[in-house]
């Protein structure tokens, strides 16, 4: 039986912000979380402002991706996360909203058959005739 432990992969401020209170959660319920940063964003208004204002332990990895075409992003992203995942042998991947650093967690999670644990911020347009959340 595994041990539940979680990696936790983010990239981009808002998956910093909506990470703080499920971190502190998950540690509460007794999960060991690892922390991936892909990256994505890396500069200190769009990454580590928001760990220490947000009081987020700093990531057990940084795979320092960095800004490129979203199609390399996204493939550095995969093959980082890959060798990762496959280290930590998680219960779950956790991944966040809809960047190039969510699609990387969970294609490389699915991949690996690990479950994938989504977190979204939900419809912010309060328009719920839209066919699909957010979109105009």
């Amino acid at each position: 039986m595994k041990s539940r432990n979680i990696v936790t992969v983010f990239g981009a401020r808002p998956q910093f912000i909506k990470s703080a209170p499920v971190s502190r959660a998950l540690g509460k319920a007794g999960y060991r979380e690892f922390l991936v940063h892909t990256g994505q964003h890396y500069d200190d208004n769009m990454s580590a402002s928001f760990f220490r204002e947000l009081k987020i332990r700093e990531p057990d990895v940084n795979l320092g991706i960095g800004s490129s075409s979203h199609g390399t992003q996204t493939g550095q992203m995969l093959i980082g996360l890959e060798k990762v995942i496959k280290d930590k042998n998680p219960d779950r991947v956790l991944v966040y909203g809809d960047t190039n650093s969510t699609l990387a967690g969970a294609l490389a999670a699915a991949k690996l058959h690990i479950p994938v644990a989504h977190v979204e911020a939900g419809l912010r347009s309060f328009n719920k005739k839209l066919p699909i959340p957010g979109c105009r």
